[in-house]
């Protein structure tokens, strides 16, 4: 028996996801926006092609000669896994009808454009209609595929294999409880200077300063671009071909740069994904369909969120690259030195915007989305109530009075994209990202006094060998076995700001 069949399915079905993504790319950086109900149609008629594909008479044909021949290799074997999860998807997807899956993906760009619009003018009516139909679709989809307690968590699954409303109830009492007396002590404290961060920063400035640390940390032009956006994000159309987007703002110049950091993590997860995993089950996500390398959502965040944080907003990181930073704005930052900055963008003091958010805070705002999204799957919130529960849940987490929607229940895409269920991914994330941290200095300290020196490439080394390389090969908690010792685990990362906050 073989495995070219199957393979060449598989490369097939993967060839169609990445088509799409390279359409929904153009859609959120250069597609004018009167293409948007059109541009929705073509997306979903790829996805509903890969599909069709997967579930096809050809595949069955492969997927029988593939099953027998990895018969008697170890269970973990590449082979093995990417036969058993292309199996599994199989079974999902025939659970699921294929007009809701074409649903559910022309809505995509639509909803998009809708928010889009809305966010500019803060408009919350503009997009409402769209995120009542994407949450009409994700109940149905979630009643397709079937689930043992909540909703939620048929949703959550497609992101983060195994967890549910209950198991991030759990984590996030665990996180609630740690993070809150770091929290008030880093509150007691007066704050950091900050008004330099907001002096009119050039967006020519603040791209090649960016894009020069993403080289830095590894990112390859060669099969690599940065372009701007709405929202930022990263996508890729194989390890060959890998993209991540920021948005610029004179008045803050860390969003951009932390924006460019954070991408770049995701970037180097799909660069670095094994070269032999290229269009197979193994660098696509088969249930979501998505040509994603990633195990999961979680994973992937654990990168960005590694690179932005436990690289980027470190002492040493700014007194190693400041004076580069200061040379493209010797007017604006004549004042400030590398201690200043550091501490400006560490600065923990509570804010409207998630992707701008400390770190400390950072965690609550996903915790409000996903009891939000929790309510509106069980059919406890209705859209048209969400900006006052948005508001409400604002003010008693964070003790902000949210001053428009913009800043509010419209500031982040992932609705319009069709993502219910993936926010609870960061704070996945950021515990991976700190659990990770930990074990590369018990296992590598020169690693660590490399990144001291500015060099980057023995983190990387230790990253690509550990996590980057397996793409979908282990599951999200195994990867963590093999690299860590032990499966998620919030401890290192209340530790980790501890150390830093408290």
């Amino acid at each position: 028996m073989t495995l070219e069949p199957f393979r060449a399915e598989i490369g097939a079905v993967n060839d169609l996801l990445c088509a799409a993504s390279l359409l929904t790319w153009d859609s959120r950086t250069m597609m004018p926006a009167g293409g948007a109900a059109t541009r929705g149609l073509q997306i979903a008629t790829l996805i509903r092609a890969a599909r069709d594909r997967l579930l096809g008479d050809a595949m069955a044909r492969a997927l029988d000669q593939a099953r027998r021949a990895v018969e008697g290799l170890p269970e973990d074997h590449a082979d093995a896994r990417a036969v058993a999860q292309t199996l599994a998807a199989v079974a999902h997807h025939a659970r699921v009808p294929a007009a809701l899956v074409e649903a559910r993906a022309a809505l995509r760009t639509q909803a998009q454009a809708a928010w889009t619009q809305a966010r500019e003018t803060s408009d919350y009516a503009l997009f409402a209609p769209h995120l009542d139909e994407t949450v009409r679709l994700a109940r149905d989809y979630a009643d397709a595929v079937g689930y043992e307690a909540h909703r939620y968590d048929a949703m959550v699954g497609l992101f983060e294999p195994g967890e549910t409303a209950r198991s991030l109830a759990d984590l996030f009492a665990a996180l609630r409880a740690g993070i809150a007396p770091i929290l008030d002590a880093a509150r007691g404290r007066a704050p950091a200077r900050s008004d330099f961060l907001a002096r009119g920063y050039a967006m020519e400035g603040q791209r090649a300063f960016g894009l020069s640390i993403a080289e830095r940390f590894g990112y390859d032009l060669r099969r690599g671009r940065l372009d701007t956006t709405v929202h930022p994000f990263e996508v890729s159309f194989t390890r060959e071909d890998v993209r991540i987007t920021t948005r610029y703002r004179p008045d803050y110049l860390p969003g951009s740069l932390f924006g460019i950091f954070h991408e770049t993590g995701h970037a180097l997860y799909e660069q670095n994904v094994d070269p032999a995993h290229t269009r197979t089950t193994l660098a696509t996500d088969l249930i979501g369909l998505y040509a994603v390398g990633g195990t999961s959502f979680g994973a992937h965040e654990s990168q960005s969120r590694l690179w932005e944080n436990h690289v980027a907003r470190t002492p040493t990181f700014w007194a190693n690259h400041f004076p580069e930073l200061q040379a493209h704005f010797p007017a604006e930052l004549a004042d400030v030195d590398a201690d200043a900055f550091y501490a400006a963008v560490t600065r923990a003091e509570p804010g409207f915007i998630r992707v701008e958010a400390d770190e400390l805070t950072y965690d609550l705002h996903i915790m409000l989305r996903v009891e939000l999204e929790t309510a509106l799957m069980a059919g406890d919130l209705t859209v048209s109530d969400l900006p006052g529960a948005w508001d409400e849940t604002m003010r008693r987490d964070l003790d902000l009075v949210v001053p428009d929607a913009r800043r509010g229940v419209l500031q982040d895409v992932h609705w319009s994209s069709g993502y219910v269920g993936s926010f609870p991914t960061y704070t996945i994330g950021n515990v991976m990202a700190a659990q990770l941290m930990e074990a590369v200095r018990e296992d590598d300290p020169g690693a660590v006094a490399a990144m001291e020196r500015a060099d980057y490439a023995p983190l990387a080394d230790w990253l690509r060998a550990a996590v980057w390389r397996h793409g979908r090969r282990f599951g999200r908690d195994e990867l963590l076995v093999r690299a860590t010792g032990r499966a998620l685990d919030p401890a290192p990362y209340l530790r980790h700001l501890a150390a830093k906050y408290g």
